[in-house]
């Protein structure tokens, strides 16, 4: 009895595990087939419709034929801002945070802390950025505004990758480096991050993707207008992108071409996000194959 009995409860763990496992794929295979149709249903209805002279062209308010080029321009610029600030900041802190910073409390708070900007809503971050840089510095809704506020937004997300990435990085690579002469420095330049760098790489990727597609943040610091030139570094200029535009075609647009110009900015938007992450990635699958 006693063996009749596990057999038939072997046999019914199997049939759970099995249906278990059919049931995630099924939901796994569901969840990406409508996700790959929704962003080829975008792509297909805007991408056609793209001329260089949208890409580049200036907005209208009212007659329609416009383009985008200012707020193309300027999500390109505020991103890079944004990048340029918080990768820097954010690796350098990870790296601390995973091999030098104490164990104790105060790190642990630390941690914990990073963990919770990390999952702040952006729009909080734009209220931040809007009371900084317009109620105590007064300069307005500018492109420097949306940037600097874009990278604190970034910041929490890749210090906490970046730590993961390092922490997740075997002991016996250090000790093998330790026991050839390398300095700590060495190690941790040379060995772990180059280990740890496709950990690192995704958290830059989904930053750098997240920051490209955000308007929140961007309508509270960097506005809903741009200067209207085409290629205008100004700092102190407005900083309106295509995803502010995107919602501002939708909602208040007066053009007769709002429609056509929203398909056409949507299926922009998603294609440059998938580049950002194909450009991120690619190296990183070079280096691995060879």
């Amino acid at each position: 009895m006693a063996a009749s009995s596990r057999y038939k409860f072997k046999k019914a763990n199997t049939f759970a595990n099995t249906l278990f496992t059919v049931g995630l794929w099924t939901i796994t295979t569901l969840v990406l087939i409508l996700i790959t149709g929704l962003l080829l249903y975008i792509l297909f209805k805007g991408l056609p419709k793209i001329t260089p002279g949208f890409l580049v062209g200036l907005p209208s308010e009212i007659e329609a034929g416009g383009g985008i080029g200012p707020f193309l321009f300027n999500s390109a610029y505020v991103l890079f801002i944004s990048l340029a600030i918080s990768i820097p900041v954010g690796v350098g802190s990870g790296v601390y945070l995973a091999e030098f910073a104490p164990d104790n409390r105060f790190t642990g708070w630390i941690r914990t802390c990073v963990e919770n900007l990390a999952s702040v809503p952006s729009i909080v971050f734009g209220l931040f950025g809007y009371v900084l840089f317009i109620d105590v510095f007064d300069i307005g809704l500018t492109i420097l505004g949306a940037g600097v506020t874009l990278s604190l937004l970034n910041l929490p997300v890749i210090t906490r990758v970046t730590e993961e990435a390092i922490q997740a990085v075997s002991p016996d690579l250090r000790e093998a480096s330790f026991a050839l002469g390398a300095t700590e420095f060495q190690t941790i330049a040379k060995v772990v991050i180059p280990a740890a760098l496709n950990g690192i790489i995704s958290g830059i990727s989904l930053a750098a993707c997240r920051a490209f597609g955000e308007s929140a943040l961007i309508l509270m610091a960097g506005g809903t207008g741009t200067s209207g030139e085409m290629w205008d570094f100004n700092l102190l200029s407005q900083g309106g992108t295509l995803p502010v535009h995107l919602w501002y075609i939708q909602s208040e647009a007066l053009v007769e071409d709002a429609k056509e110009i929203a398909e056409k900015a949507s299926a922009l938007l998603v294609l440059i996000t998938l580049l950002i992450t194909l450009a991120i990635r690619i190296p990183i699958w070079i280096k691995n194959r060879g």
